[in-house]
This record gives C-alpha cells, structure tokens and sequence, in this order.
C-alpha cells in the first residue's frame, strides 16, 4: 500500500470549525439559525426512494407487451401487499388461470406495453441527517441542511475508515509508543472513543467490535489486518461508508509507528469528554482527513494559550515546524525543521529539488525533498 500523502496535518487545541451538513436529495430543514445542537440532534429530513423491482408480467401470461395493461389488477401508483396478486389473465377455463403476485410490499411504479415489464417500488425510507457535532447552526441550506460551527479541539489522521460517529475518549495505554493489546480493551469501552499508543492487530479490532466501541484510534496498524477486517483490498478511494462495527483512525500511518506526541499529549487531555469522529479519507484531488474533534462545552474557560478568536494563516514551513516524513525509508518518523537551503539540491532520481533539513529527538539529522514532509499543524 502507497504511503503518499498530502502535506498539512492539523492537531490543534482550539480553532473554529464549521460542517456543512447536506441531505443527499432535497428534503425539509428542521434547525434555525442560532440553533444549539448536539451531535444526535436530527437538522434536516427526507424521504429516500425505495428500491424497484422489476416483474416481467407479459413473459409470466404468455402476453404481448402491448396487453399487459388489460391484465393489470392493480394500476400504477396504487397499494399493494407483499404476495397481493398485480395481474392475471381471464382464460375460459378457472385451471389454465395464471396470477402473477407482488414479491414485496410497496406500489406499482410504473407499467410498460413496450417491454411488458411492471415496476414496483418498496415504500419510501426515512433520512434524518444528525448534526454529528455539538455547535450552534449559523447557517442555513434550503432543503438541503445547515452548517453547524464549533468552538473545539481539533486532530487529523492519516488514514480512517468507517462512519461518523461520537463517544468518551477514554486511554488505554500508558505512553504513545505502547501497542493497543486485547488485555487493554474491556467492556466498559463500549460506545466509547479509545485511544492507543503505536500499534495494534487484528485480535485487538475483533475485540473491539465484540465490546462494541465507537472508535479506535492508534498510531498504526499492518495493512494485512487491514484487509483481514475489511475482507478485500480497500485500495486509493473515499473511504467513511465501511460497516466493520466500528470507526478507525490512524494517526502515523501503516506499519508499527509511535503517535506522535502532540497528538497523544492533546487526546490525554480531554480524557471523559465527547469525541465526534469521522474515518472518512480522500488522499487524491479534494483531499480528507480523518478526523477527531473535541467541542469545547459553553463552560470551558479559554487558557491564555488559545485565548482569541484564531490563529493567523501559515505562511508556509518554518524553521522550528515539527513535521512528519511521509516517504520511505524514513516514513512516519517526527522531527523538527533545523534549516530550509534556498539552493535547489540534486538527489537520487538527480532531479533538483528544493530540501529541508530535520534534525530528530535523537538530535541526528537528515536533508531531504521538502515534498517528502507534512506539517503537523498546531
């Protein structure tokens, strides 16, 4: 699997964050502007399409196409009941009578004389669209939904799958380089948000989905577990729809690769609070992130740290950035930017690149191609 990834990783511990919540047909809103939500409260509601099925009525009577309608019992749009009988010819003699019967519960979509074919539909399904954070709704889409804005603690992963979903953070590792095992796992995790440490297996995603945890959350995992859990290679795509029973985060990558400090350090500190997370990945053109976010409750008192409104915008890499190597064979290690060379400098493939110099928590350093590192944002 590729270790390619798009630079700009943020872990921070205030921003502002806006969601736009949307249906995917048009429907009612049911929020206004000024709203408080929570992550389960329902913003907008629609009625999706029920799933049509196709009954060949003229083949079923031995009809011509064109007189299928003079065999219809039951007409378009109307009612009908799973086994309820839709059409059946008149033949002189009751025995050589042929009825054709719904095979589900729904109505009759639609009749066709040019194919003979009869669509039903099943009844139309419900879709509430939850505002998946706590926030205030400061906007308004109509029939479509709301952006809902937080005031929250913010980190970004690597690579997730699974849906969107909330819980209590809860640690169950000593220290960010400590493998996540099933020893650590109980069921008092359930419905909760558990971080790990470096690595963890496919015993340990198997437990959790028997627990019944909302997330997972770990430095890195083998991309054999990987497809163990998923039961086929998940290749480059969006990732976020997967049913596995729970929702995983990587916040390093695909191997065993200790989470980084900050990201430890941060997740450590709202231990017991709700965690809104999505697994939800896209590393090619409109790139998205996992994401783990904190809303900070109307109570918390702002430290002089993340005091104000927001931090200006970057103006690109620095000396002192603490970045992440996203290609091998250094992949996933942590450092800090020590030197940007203006000078472009030739490497292997003897392409002239523009480098960087990282010095490590061990205090060696290597230069490499500024297109090798993602900031970890703050």
């Amino acid at each position: 699997m590729a270790h390619a990834y798009t630079p700009g990783l943020t872990v921070t511990e205030r921003t502002v964050l806006r969601k736009r919540r949307l249906l995917p047909i048009p429907g009612t809103v049911t929020a206004a502007i000024g709203d408080r939500v929570k992550a389960d409260t329902v913003v907008a509601q629609t009625q999706l399409p029920g799933k049509v099925h196709v009954v060949n009525v003229a083949n079923l009577l031995g009809a011509a196409p064109d007189e299928v309608r003079d065999y219809m019992v039951k007409q378009e749009g109307e009612a009908i009941a799973q086994d309820q009988v839709i059409a059946e010819n008149k033949p002189l003699i009751k025995w050589f009578k042929t009825e054709v019967r719904s095979p589900i519960q729904g109505t009759v979509d639609s009749v066709s004389t040019v194919t003979g074919q009869v669509l039903l539909r099943e009844p139309a399904r419900s879709l509430d669209l939850l505002a998946y954070i706590d926030g205030t709704v400061v906007d308004l889409h109509p029939n479509q939904g709301v952006t809902v804005e937080t005031d929250c603690s913010l980190v970004q992963g690597i690579f997730g799958i699974g849906g969107e979903t909330w819980g209590d953070l809860v640690l169950a590792v000593k220290g960010p380089d400590e493998p996540l095992t099933p020893g650590h796992l109980n069921p008092s995790m359930k419905g909760k948000v558990v971080v790990g440490g470096s690595f963890m297996g496919a015993e340990v995603m198997a437990k959790a989905k028997e627990i019944g945890v909302a997330g997972l959350v770990v430095g890195g995992i083998h991309d054999k577990d990987l497809r163990a859990l998923m039961g086929y290679d998940l290749g480059v795509a969006i990732t976020g729809t997967e049913r596995v029973g729970f929702t995983l985060i990587l916040t390093e990558g695909f191997g065993v690769i200790p989470m980084a400090a900050k990201t430890y350090g941060l997740l450590s500190q709202h231990l017991g609070q709700k965690a809104c997370i999505s697994g939800a990945t896209q590393i090619r053109a409109g790139v998205m992130r996992p994401e783990i976010i904190i809303p900070r409750s109307a109570q918390a008192q702002p430290t002089q740290e993340d005091a104000g409104p927001g931090k200006e915008e970057r103006a690109g890499i620095q000396i002192g950035d603490q970045v992440r190597i996203i290609r091998d064979p250094l992949f996933g290690n942590i450092g800090k930017v020590r030197s940007l060379p203006t000078d472009l400098r030739q490497i292997e493939t003897e392409s002239q690149v523009r480098v960087l110099e990282v010095e490590f928590p061990d205090k060696t350093a290597v230069v490499i191609p500024r297109a090798n590192v993602e900031i970890i944002e703050g």
